[in-house]
C-alpha cells in the first residue's frame, strides 16, 4: 500500500499537521485546511508554496500535489494565504476567522514593508491591533512594557524617528486607550478598512514591457490591471478595470489581452517567464470572476453566511450589553460600598472628635473646679483678714477715746497728746484703707467665684450635650454576593481565458469611493496629530523613495482612488495607446 503524504500548512496563526494519499489532488489538501480552520469563504484563499526555481506559486487545485513542483520535503510545506482581495472589507468579509486571517496578512505585509505605510498611518494601526489582542486598556493590567515584546511597527518607521522603544510604547498607548469599547473584532476591521486605502494594499507586481521594450510593472489586484513606472510602485500610470476584459491570452512571454471595445486595439506587453506567466493569467481570472460576481446579487451561500454573520453579531452585542450592564451594576456596587466605608470613616472621624471634645471639657471642668476652690479659699482669708482690721480699728478708735479721756484727765501737754492723736489718727486712717482694699478683694474674689460657677455650670451643660449628641456606632457595611503549484517551461503553448460578463451591469463603484480618512472624521484627527507629533521626532535624511514619492502624493492631493479616476480616463485606445508610448 502507498505511503500517505505528510502536510504542514501555516495558516499565519497555527500549524496545521495532516496526512493524504500520494494521489491527492490539490483540492483534497485544500478541503482539508478550510475546513479545519473552519473557513467558508473559501474563494479568498490558496496553498501557497516556493517551486523548484525560487518562486513563490499556488498549488493548483485540480492537478495531483505530486504532479506539480513542491519541494518533496517530509512534510510538504504550504501556506494558507489570501490570493484575491476584496475591494472593500467591511462590506465583503463576512465571518470573523476570514476576517482575522486577512488582518493577520495585511499586518504582516504592512510591517514588512512589502505594502507601503507611511509613519502616522502605521502608528494607528499598530494601536488597533493592540486593541484586538488585548481588549481596552487597563493602567493596572496594561504596566510600562506591556508591549515591549510586541513587533508593532515596519522597521523603517522605527528607524526614520528618534524615540526610544519606552517612547514608540507611550504613543501607541495612548492611542490603545481611545479604542476603549471596541471589541476585538471590530479593531481588526478598523484597521483592515484604513490598510485597504494604502496604494500597494492587494497588488501583486510583475515585471513586463511594452512593444518599445521599456522595464516596467503590471500590478493586478482586486479593481484591474495597473501600469506602473519601474520607479513608482505606488502610484499607476495607467489603469484598465476588470469590466473593460474580454480575453486574456499568453504565448511564450507575450501577453495579449482583448478590450469589450471593438475599436480598440490589443493591449499586448512581454513577461520574462512562463510559470510567472501561468501566474498572471490565474490571478487575472479569479480577480475578475470576483470582480464581476460583487456587481451581481449575492448566491444563496453568501446570503446565508450574512445572515449567519448579523445574527452571531447581534447575539455578541446582546451579550456585551449584557456583560456592560452586569459590569456597571458591579461598579455601582463598589461605588456604594466605597461611599459606605468613606461614609464610616467620616463617622469614626467624628466620634473620635467628639470624644476628643468632650475628654477637653472634663479637664476643662476639672481645672475650673481647682480654680473655683482656690478662689473660695482666697475670698475667705480676704475675709477673716477684713474681719481682723475691722476689729483692729475698733480697738484703735477705742484707743483714741481713751486717749481723749485721758487727756482730759491727765492733763498732758497739748502738744504731745496732738502728736499722739495725729500718729493713732494716721493709723486708722491706714487701717481704714486697708479694710476698703480688703473689702474691694473680697468682691473681686467673689465675683471670680461666681465667674467660675457659671463657667462650670456652661462646661456640665456641653458635656450634657456632647453625651446627648454623640452618633452611636455605624452599622457594618451590607454583603454583597460576589459578582464577576513540474515546470512547463518548454511548453509554449498558447494560454488563453475567455472572461464572463454575462449578467454584468458595468458600473465602477470603485471609481467613487473615498478613503476611510476621507469619511471618518475621528481617523483624520488621530492621523493629523500623530502626523505632527512624529514631525519633531524625524530624521528626513532616513527618507526612503516610497517616502518621498507618497509625500509628493499627499502635496499633490492624491489618492489611491483620485489616483484611480485619473488613470481610467479616456477610452481603451487612448489609454492602450499611452501605454505604447511609455
Amino acid at each position: 500500500m502507498p505511503k500517505a503524504v505528510n502536510i504542514n500548512v501555516n495558516s499565519m496563526d497555527s500549524e496545521l499537521e495532516f496526512a493524504v494519499q500520494p494521489n491527492a489532488t490539490g483540492k483534497i489538501v485544500f478541503d482539508q485546511v478550510v475546513k479545519t480552520l473552519g473557513i467558508r469563504e473559501i474563494w479568498y484563499f490558496g496553498l501557497q508554496y516556493m517551486d523548484g526555481k525560487g518562486y513563490l506559486t499556488w498549488l493548483k487545485l485540480d492537478k495531483k500535489v505530486s504532479q506539480q513542483d513542491v519541494k518533496k520535503d517530509n512534510p510538504l510545506h504550504f501556506k494558507f494565504r489570501a490570493k484575491y482581495f476584496p475591494e472593500e472589507v467591511a462590506e465583503e468579509l463576512i465571518q470573523e476567522p476570514t476576517q482575522k486571517l486577512f488582518f493577520m496578512q495585511v499586518k504582516e505585509s504592512i510591517l514588512t514593508d512589502q505594502v507601503y505605510c507611511p509613519p502616522e498611518t502605521a502608528v494607528l494601526l499598530a494601536s488597533y491591533s493592540v486593541q484586538a489582542k488585548y481588549g481596552d486598556y487597563n493602567k493596572e493590567t496594561h504596566r510600562p512594557g506591556y508591549l515591549a515584546s510586541e513587533r508593532l511597527l515596519p522597521r523603517r518607521v522605527l528607524d526614520q524617528h528618534k524615540l526610544s522603544e519606552e517612547q514608540w510604547e507611550e504613543r501607541i498607548q495612548v492611542w490603545h486607550e481611545e479604542h476603549r469599547g471596541m471589541l476585538k473584532e471590530d479593531a481588526m476591521m478598523e484597521y483592515l478598512k484604513i490598510a485597504q486605502d494604502l496604494e500597494m494594499y492587494g497588488v501583486n507586481y510583475f515585471d513586463i514591457k511594452n512593444k518599445k521594450g521599456t522595464l516596467l510593472w503590471l500590478g493586478v489586484d482586486a479593481l484591474g490591471l495597473n501600469i506602473y513606472e519601474k520607479e513608482d510602485r505606488l502610484t499607476p500610470k495607467i489603469g484598465f478595470p476588470w469590466s473593460e476584459i474580454k480575453n486574456i491570452s499568453f504565448n511564450d512571454k507575450k501577453f495579449t489581452i482583448k478590450p469589450i471595445d471593438k475599436r480598440s486595439p490589443d493591449f499586448v506587453f512581454y513577461s520574462p517567464r512562463l510559470r510567472i506567466n501561468k501566474r498572471i493569467l490565474q490571478l487575472c481570472m479569479g480577480n475578475h470572476e470576483l470582480y464581476m460576481g460583487r456587481r451581481k446579487p449575492d448566491s444563496i451561500e453568501v446570503q446565508q453566511m450574512k445572515n449567519q454573520a448579523r445574527e452571531e453579531k447581534l447575539q455578541k452585542q446582546m451579550e456585551r450589553a449584557q456583560l456592560e450592564s452586569e459590569k456597571k451594576k458591579r461598579e455601582a456596587i463598589e461605588r456604594e460600598k466605597e461611599l459606605m466605608e468613606r461614609e464610616k470613616k467620616d463617622m469614626m472621624m467624628r466620634l473620635y472628635q467628639f470624644e476628643e471634645k468632650t475628654k477637653k471639657a472634663e479637664k476643662d471642668l476639672q481645672e475650673q473646679t481647682r480654680r473655683a476652690m482656690l478662689l473660695d479659699q482666697e475670698r475667705l482669708k480676704a475675709e477673716e483678714e477684713a474681719a481682723r482690721l475691722e476689729t483692729e480699728r475698733q480697738a484703735a478708735l477705742l484707743a483714741k477715746e481713751a486717749l481723749a479721756r485721758h487727756a482730759e484727765t491727765q492733763k498732758k501737754s497739748q502738744e504731745q497728746l496732738a502728736a499722739e492723736l495725729r500718729e493713732h489718727t494716721t493709723r486708722i486712717t491706714l487701717l481704714e484703707e486697708a479694710k476698703k482694699m480688703k473689702e474691694s478683694e473680697v468682691d473681686k474674689w467673689q465675683l471670680r467665684a461666681k465667674e467660675a460657677q457659671n463657667d462650670l455650670m456652661k462646661t456640665k451643660e456641653e458635656l450634657n450635650m456632647v453625651m446627648m449628641t454623640t452618633p452611636p456606632p455605624p452599622p457594618p457595611p451590607p454583603m454583597y454576593d460576589h459578582l464577576d503549484d513540474n515546470s512547463d517551461e518548454e511548453n509554449n503553448s498558447m494560454h488563453s481565458a475567455d472572461l464572463r460578463i454575462d449578467g454584468f451591469h458595468d458600473h465602477r463603484k470603485e471609481e467613487d469611493r473615498l478613503t476611510e480618512v476621507q469619511k471618518n472624521e475621528r481617523v483624520q484627527k488621530q492621523l493629523k496629530a500623530l502626523t505632527d507629533e512624529l514631525a519633531h521626532a524625524r530624521d528626513e535624511t532616513k527618507n526612503t523613495q516610497n517616502d518621498l514619492l507618497h509625500s509628493e502624493n499627499v502635496r499633490a492631493g492624491r489618492d489611491k482612488y483620485k489616483t484611480l479616476r485619473q488613470i481610467r480616463q479616456g477610452n481603451t485606445k487612448q489609454r492602450i495607446d499611452e501605454f505604447e508610448a511609455l
